[in-house]
């Protein structure tokens, strides 16, 4: 796993041993053609990880351009990955915030509170496939006062997901296949 593009294109990122399979990041290919359809849309944004990971996604955007990063996670692994990775990218640790918490139940009001005042473009989800919980997290944002007046939702789970094409305030705006995963694209409806 490398950044792709951006400040910081080339640098390795740190990744998870081998063997360990509750940390699955995104390919290479896959996040590159995630940014291709981003965009400049990723400059001066405020971004914001869930299930982070590595924290791939964070750094890409702050190495693209991204304003900040905002990363949340609860495993002690992938905390330290990220720590490690925000600063391969230039400035990236004054750029970023990392939040511990547990989103098996969406996007808890501990967390919420952890987030404060941020208002966010850019977010990414990634949660363990076959669950229930990227509609949890879509319902979590879908209620919550944490979006920009136009943010882009990126939901990564399996090519088979069935995602509701509407929710109070979201929309499905896309869909890309890539592999067995697929990038699911919600957009805030205009009152």
């Amino acid at each position: 796993m490398r950044i792709i593009s951006g400040s910081a294109k080339g640098r390795k990122l740190f990744s998870p041993k081998h063997g360990n399979s509750a940390i699955r990041p995104t390919s290479d290919r896959a996040r590159e053609a995630l940014f291709s359809i981003i965009g400049n849309r990723v400059v001066d944004c405020s971004a914001l990880d869930l299930f982070a990971g590595t924290g791939a996604f964070g750094c890409e955007a702050l190495s693209r351009g991204a304003a900040e990063a905002t990363f949340v996670d609860q495993s002690r692994v992938s905390l330290g990955l990220i720590n490690k990775n925000i600063t391969l990218i230039p400035g990236g640790p004054g750029k970023s915030k990392i939040i511990i918490s547990d989103l098996t139940n969406g996007i808890s009001g501990n967390c919420l509170s952890k987030l404060g005042e941020n208002r966010f473009d850019l977010i990414f989800a990634d949660p363990p496939y076959l669950t229930d919980l990227s509609l949890e997290i879509l319902s979590s944002l879908d209620n919550s006062a944490v979006l920009s007046s136009n943010p882009l939702i990126i939901i990564e789970e399996r090519k088979n997901f069935e995602p509701p094409a509407r929710l109070r305030r979201l929309y499905l705006s896309d869909k890309r296949n890539y592999g067995e995963s697929s990038f699911y694209f919600y957009n805030l409806s205009v009152s």
